[in-house]
């Protein structure tokens, strides 16, 4: 289980409001990873790109906006200052938010999933809840 349970959204509310608002903000080869069995940091950890320093650090900006008016408490962030790569915890999503060329190097991905295991995100065809 994550470290959840603290004031704020329900997990799959979370989860679906960070994806949305990543997608509305025209973020990039949006990834969600289960995490659940994993770690207990997480359910989830969402990855995307933005098209500059200043789309990421405005992509990290607006989803943190969001996520306090809908009521998550608690939500921190690394990295919006240097825009390169933002980091925001919102407690049972982790959301890291890159520059192509520093998502490339990093690839978090890959340390995280196996191919099968990532889901990319799109508005037509969103992620499935596992059972």
């Amino acid at each position: 289980m994550a470290k959840s349970k603290q004031p704020g959204l329900d997990d799959g509310v979370l989860h679906d409001m960070v994806l949305t608002s990543l997608d509305d903000d025209l973020a990039q080869d949006i990834v969600t990873i289960d995490l659940n069995g994993k770690t207990a940091l997480a359910d989830h950890m969402v990855v995307a790109t933005g098209r500059s320093k200043r789309h990421v650090a405005a992509l990290a900006d607006h989803l943190q906006r969001k996520l306090k008016a809908a009521g998550q408490k608690d939500i921190r962030t690394e990295g919006q200052t240097t825009g390169d790569w933002v980091l925001v915890d919102a407690g049972d999503v982790v959301v890291h938010i890159f520059r192509a060329e520093v998502r490339e190097f990093y690839a978090l991905e890959k340390m995280w999933a196996t191919d099968a295991e990532l889901v990319s995100y799109s508005p037509d065809n969103p992620p499935k809840k596992a059972d």
